[in-house]
């Protein structure tokens, strides 16, 4: 019976293999109109749908009993929550000035971080540190973490006290550094810093982005409605900046001229500030010995503080905090490092073309006769020795031993063009950089409207 079976099923399906063989156009015909006709069948049946315009609305209203207010309250009561506060340290910190500050009132912890020295140290006298505190309702302190970046090497440290029943426990920990980046904007009202410190970008930024464009923007004469943007490299430890780096791009607008400059750097060589179709800007001297200063006293004639008499200030004077660093604005030789007279302590350096700058009123000497320096490298600290009437760095450039206006100092071209085989990485780095800038400037627009 099962043979027979068999033998039937593959005499059907010869028969078919057959027949789809001898007339496959036929075959095809039929299986379309077929297709057709079940497509206009389903597209007559969902037509005849009501039109959903046309549906009935009904409103619907349920009452919603809400919880007694008792309820509610010893719920809200019941309700554990956890408070986050984050501050930095200051040098006259004291642990109840430090955790006042976090809005912790807890005595306990507090005698505790007065007597463990671990925590002591990590916390008391060490300025710029990020401190996050976690407390409950009652403001005790449930847990306490420090952290702060001891060397350049791409990690930070992590103290942590943390309650553990009735005591605390206190461990300090390694981390690595997470990169990123960030990009802002603003508009100039009145001076540089006043229009970065509006836009919450960090001073070492805005020095930066003065000595990027200090060859083509005075920054003593910018006017009013001047605007710039600036992406550049944090170093974040836990979600929060510990430390800001390298300005990465940046455009400014001044006088109604647009002026742009992005970071490359070539396998290779050194790193250096570009414009986007590939000009250096690389200066040959930074336009200050000193980050965030202003001028007090120009290269003209005045009346000596001291003398009380009309004479020519051969140099220009930064007003700055004693200590302040000094930086070296171009590479060079150390000629002179010691005491002259009026100048106090005083650093002269040696440059190429017979040019020198002179660092004067120093409050300490980093640097020794003969001592090779480069560009940035911080070489003293801003004083009140010597002629002095107040702490200030007197900077002077001769060329020749002639005097010059130190103002145009940033205006020397120091960079090398770039190579033709770096050229299409820096033109897709250049295209990247454009939209980013623009995006920034879409902002600061928006603001100003």
């Amino acid at each position: 019976m099962i043979n027979a079976i068999l033998a039937a099923e593959e005499l059907l399906a010869s028969r078919v293999a057959h027949t789809f063989r001898t007339y496959p156009k036929h075959i095809a015909g039929a299986i379309g109109a077929m297709l057709l006709f079940a497509g206009g069948g389903a597209f007559a049946v969902a037509s005849l749908g009501p039109d959903a315009s046309n549906l009935p609305v009904q409103q619907v209203l349920e009452a919603v009993k809400p919880m007694a207010f008792e309820d509610q309250a010893e719920a809200l009561d019941a309700h554990a929550i956890t408070l986050f506060r984050t501050e930095t340290t200051r040098s006259s910190d004291t642990v109840e000035a430090l955790l006042k500050r976090l809005g912790i009132a807890d005595p306990a912890a507090a005698e505790f971080i007065r007597g463990n020295a671990e925590a002591r140290t990590a916390l008391l006298s060490r300025a710029g540190r990020t401190v996050t505190a976690e407390a409950d309702r009652d403001n005790t302190m449930q847990r306490l973490s420090a952290r702060w970046i001891p060397a350049a090497d791409g990690s930070f440290k992590r103290l942590v006290v943390s309650r553990a029943g009735t005591g605390f426990t206190v461990r300090t920990e390694n981390d690595a550094l997470s990169t990123s980046s960030r990009l802002a904007s603003g508009v100039v009202r009145s001076t540089l810093f006043a229009a970065t410190d509006d836009a919450r970008i960090p001073d070492a930024v805005a020095s930066q982005l003065a000595d990027i464009f200090a060859g083509d923007v005075d920054f003593r004469t910018l006017r009013k409605g001047d605007r710039f943007a600036v992406v550049y490299e944090t170093f974040d430890a836990d979600g929060q900046s510990l430390r800001t780096g390298r300005v990465l791009s940046a455009e400014f607008e001044n006088d109604g001229k647009i002026f742009q400059a992005l970071w490359f750097q070539e396998p290779g060589k050194k790193g250096a500030y570009y414009r986007p179709n590939g000009d250096s800007l690389v200066r040959a001297f930074l336009s200050s010995p000193v980050e965030f200063s202003r001028i007090s006293s120009g290269f003209a004639m005045r009346m000596h503080p001291i003398m009380n008499t009309w004479r020519k200030h051969n140099g220009v004077d930064f007003a700055a905090p004693t200590g302040t660093a000094v930086r070296a604005v171009g590479d060079g030789v150390v000629e002179f490092a010691g005491q002259q007279n009026g100048y106090g302590n005083i650093i002269i350096l040696k440059h190429r073309n017979n040019q020198e700058t002179v660092y004067a009123h120093l409050s300490r000497i980093d640097v020794k006769p003969g001592q090779s320096v480069s560009q940035s490298q911080f070489i003293g600290a801003v004083g009140a020795t010597g002629w002095a009437t107040g702490p200030h760095l007197h900077f002077e450039f001769r060329v020749n031993g002639a005097y010059t206006d130190p103002t145009n100092i940033a205006k020397q071209d120091g960079g090398s063009p770039l190579s033709a085989s770096a050229r299409p990485a820096f033109d897709r780095l250049a295209r990247s950089t454009r939209t980013e800038l623009a995006a920034a400037f879409s902002v600061v627009q928006a603001s100003a409207d």
